[in-house]
């Protein structure tokens, strides 16, 4: 499997092309927000939310029956990041199970600012 096409694909929304990578009968976990979806749920889910998305790859590592990915996905206009760690289980180069944790990209909370720990990554 193609791991940079699919994540092309994600982020251009593209349903036809996302439909390739998955198997019938593929589920898709979003533990951060408990849901689980059918591909075809996950694909919709996707190609619907509202806005035009770019993305760079942090991690892309190949494992025994898929992949791990680390992923930052923004909105083109700068009003949105997130990082998406995910988990692929790959059988016959198709997606069999995905699960994946979204998180929102932003300055630290405020008690721990008070603090003084640590400092930026970039």
């Amino acid at each position: 499997m193609d791991i940079h096409a699919f994540w092309d694909a994600v982020l251009r929304q593209d349903a036809a092309a996302l439909r390739g990578f998955f198997l019938p009968g593929a589920k898709v976990r979003w533990h951060c927000s408990n849901e689980c979806f059918m591909a075809e749920e996950y694909i919709r889910a996707n190609c619907e939310y509202p806005g035009e998305w770019g993305g760079e790859p942090e991690r892309c590592q190949q494992t025994g029956d898929g992949w791990i990915t680390v992923m930052r996905v923004f909105l083109k206009d700068g009003s949105a990041s997130f990082h998406a760690v995910s988990f692929f289980t790959v059988e016959n180069g198709r997606i069999a199970a995905l699960d994946e944790y979204w998180s929102d990209d932003g300055p630290p909370p405020e008690w721990r600012r008070r603090l003084g720990l640590g400092i930026p990554i970039r």
